[in-house]
């Protein structure tokens, strides 16, 4: 045995007698052993600094909850949609179905997925990017460009007119049947073409096993209405908005966004990926005809600058972040000043990489979508803390809020949507460019969830 290369009894020995000498060791374990890693390293004078005091907020309706589903993406984008409405409209509260979208994104991903099978019939199956394809070809994350796709081809709908189901509640059975559908039918797909038939043949195929697709989905979710009746009454129980409209119709008369407006901005350091370029992932995306997704990378502090000036208009801003990094989630606060775990354990973990060597090693990466709507700002007008509007319903945090630290805004917020409006010729110029095409499997190809 080589002792350099294996564990011996002299390291365990050495290592035991490390740990015991010292009296803050002993402390920890017995902390940790007993509530936790995290609550143990919770710095009480660093939650202190998370009250729900901002000098700039927008007011949002009640709070709402994805349940036990990836759906985080798409209820960030429906909360920044629906505050256009309750405001419009004078509303107490609203909510837009969540559950319509679900039905349109999994059908529009499983075409994704059979297209990009087409198109890769020449690659290896051991291969890399169909191993990636096959993946998670319909999971229940999804980007801004993904969403604003899927609302300029379906429209929106109130939440009375495609509520919840047991399976938009709790997707994974649902995903787990579909999933493996897709798999099998990939295989179906490689094997006839293989044999030999043609595109049309192959695309025939295709269109019959969206049809399957289509029953699955019908199954689990419901019927999407064409068409429904609105009857929106105000804070004073008068009626707002009444009237017959169809998904799309609805979308422009009751939220009235221009969607192709907003864009998508990303703060990534690595070294692949220069500030002021725009990139696209290749293969990302749900909707064919649409395309993929686009970003603009800047700094932190530009993403920032922009975001307080959407908040200052008026608007929510959605982001997207690597939620579960210092985060002390029972009580809704982001902050790497509420967390001290290096010094708890007494060498650096959290500290260990920085955000680009984050992403380099795959330590980090966007898991999870919310919506900005306050900022305070310091003595010279910098933000301080954010107000985020999460969507794991009224019992989390705060009454369904979180806080986000400036420094935490650093670390951990890759993605934030503008308007275009908010950026410089420059930037606009610089979005409009072609874009660097990034690999697959890119920690910016990552799904909020």
């Amino acid at each position: 045995m080589d002792d350099k290369r294996s564990i011996t009894a002299e390291d365990l020995a050495t290592s035991r007698e490390a740990f015991s000498s010292e009296r803050a060791n002993v402390i920890a374990k017995n902390a940790v052993s007993s509530v936790g890693l995290r609550k143990a390293a919770r710095v009480p004078e660093g939650v202190a600094q998370n009250t729900l005091q901002f000098d700039i907020e927008v007011t949002q309706g009640e709070r709402t909850n994805q349940e036990r589903s990836g759906r985080c993406w798409m209820f960030a984008s429906l909360n920044t949609m629906r505050f256009r409405t309750i405001k419009r409209y004078k509303l107490k509260t609203f909510e837009l179905s969540q559950t319509y979208p679900l039905f349109f994104d999994k059908l529009e991903k499983s075409n994704w997925f059979f297209e990009n099978i087409l198109d890769t019939l020449d690659e290896p199956l051991s291969g890399r990017l169909v191993a990636h394809l096959l993946s998670d070809p319909i999971g229940d994350g999804g980007q801004w460009d993904m969403f604003k796709s899927l609302v300029k081809k379906y429209g929106v709908v109130p939440k009375e007119s495609m509520p919840e189901t047991a399976c938009s509640k709790n997707t994974r059975e649902m995903d787990s049947y579909l999933t493996r559908y897709l798999r099998a039918a990939a295989k179906r797909l490689r094997e006839t073409a293989a044999a030999g038939a043609d595109e049309d043949d192959l695309l025939s195929m295709k269109k019959e096993m969206m049809r399957d697709v289509y029953t699955l989905l019908t199954t689990c979710l419901g019927e999407p209405p064409k068409s429904f009746d609105v009857r929106l009454r105000d804070k004073d129980d008068k009626v707002a908005l009444s009237g017959h409209f169809t998904p799309r119709e609805f979308f422009d008369k009751a939220v009235g966004m221009e969607l192709d407006d907003y864009v998508s901005l990303i703060s990534a350091p690595t070294s692949d990926k220069p500030f002021g370029r725009s990139f696209t992932v290749s293969r990302l995306g749900n909707v064919v005809e649409d395309g993929g997704v686009r970003y603009l990378n800047l700094t932190p502090a530009r993403l920032k600058e922009l975001a307080v000036s959407q908040l200052k208009d008026g608007l929510p801003v959605w982001f997207g972040c690597d939620v579960a990094q210092s985060y002390l989630r029972d009580e809704g606060i982001m902050d790497t000043a509420a967390l001290d775990v290096d010094g708890l354990l007494g060498f650096p973990v959290e500290g260990a990489l920085d955000k680009a060597e984050r992403l380099d090693f795959g330590e980090s990466l966007m898991t999870h979508a919310m919506v900005l709507e306050g900022v305070r700002l310091d003595g010279a007008g910098r933000p301080a803390l954010w107000k985020v509007e999460n969507s794991w319903g009224k019992d989390h945090g705060r009454d369904g809020f979180d806080t986000l630290s400036d420094a935490w805004f650093d670390e951990y917020v890759y993605q934030v949507v503008v308007d275009r409006a908010y950026l410089t010729d420059e930037e606009r110029a610089a979005y409009g460019a072609e874009p660097v095409v990034l690999e697959p499997w890119d920690p910016m190809g990552s799904l909020a969830r």
